[in-house]
């Protein structure tokens, strides 16, 4: 361990005439010199636990939890999928979302010690692109032309032009600080949808806009990533993840005060009830006040 170079032998050889002179006897004592090391790193290895171990143990729960919050809408696309038309979705959060991923992919990949940043966004794009290229097969040309348009733009031409200059023209902690900026940007962005689930709650006084695992796991996801932030001493990682982590809190307080027992209701289409609940996380709050 590198904490343990710091702890150097001390040799006193004891010279007793009752022995043999030749085979003198030594004490060896053990002194601690300059300690370099914080207190809560200090704390973590007199448990026996290192500091990077509990920050991969962060890094890998928050790969779980950042894993769940990419495959939340697989429900959305699995209705695209069987009614074969994509409705009233729209496609800007997905290309919000791929455009995100891949600085966050680029910032992981360039800061030492930060692969753990870099494999959840791989998972996570390859989960945009797929739910992308459903949107697009089955979109109205209208909305399929504007995706490919949004698509080639924000998520092919302007991260490869973005990527490329910071990697020719910036070098060492510049370009990882240019990078994580990006990441940060990108990622209040993408606070957009929870931030308008929110708002519907509030206009509907109904929590049916906004579903209770979702909002659990937004809350866990950033308080996570908040703390693994903290111990690797991540800025870029912490701001975004902090705030969702606030979101998060909001929402669950915003779930406390607008919950309601589900009065008995006579069925009428359980399908597009359940697509109703789902499409402010979606779209923006306007739609509703158009069907309204």
């Amino acid at each position: 361990m590198r904490h343990l170079e710091q702890i150097r032998p001390t040799f006193i050889e004891i010279s007793d005439s009752s022995s043999n002179p030749e085979q003198p006897i030594y004490i060896y004592s053990f002194t601690l010199t300059k300690p370099r090391w914080r207190n809560s790193e200090l704390l973590l290895i007199m448990g026996g636990v290192s500091l990077e171990s509990v920050i991969i143990f962060f890094g890998l729960l928050g790969n779980i939890m950042s894993g769940l919050l990419y495959l939340s809408p697989a429900d959305v696309f699995w209705r695209i999928l069987k009614r074969k038309s994509t409705e009233e979705f729209e496609s800007i959060p997905y290309v919000s979302k791929l455009l995100n991923a891949y600085f966050w992919v680029y910032y992981g990949l360039i800061k030492p010690k930060s692969l753990l940043v870099a494999t959840i966004n791989i998972f996570g794009g390859v989960v945009e692109v797929i739910f992308l290229t459903i949107f697009l097969l089955y979109a109205p040309p209208r909305m399929k032309t504007r995706t490919a348009i949004l698509v080639a733009v924000l998520d092919v031409g302007f991260p490869a032009a973005a990527i490329l200059l910071t990697q020719f023209l910036l070098h060492g902690e510049k370009r990882i600080d240019v990078a994580g900026l990006f990441c940060v940007i990108f990622s209040m962005i993408a606070y957009a949808s929870p931030l308008s689930a929110m708002k519907t709650v509030v206009l509907t006084n109904s929590v049916e806009y906004m579903p209770f695992f979702l909002s659990l796991i937004f809350f866990v996801n950033g308080g996570v990533w908040t703390i693994y932030a903290v111990l690797a001493k991540d800025l870029f990682v912490g701001i975004p993840n902090g705030t969702g982590f606030l979101l998060g809190t909001a929402q669950l307080i915003l779930y406390g005060i607008y919950w309601k027992p589900k009065s008995q209701t006579p069925k009428q289409d359980v399908e597009d009830e359940e697509d109703q609940k789902r499409q402010p996380l979606i779209n923006d709050s306007s739609n509703l006040n158009q069907k309204n």
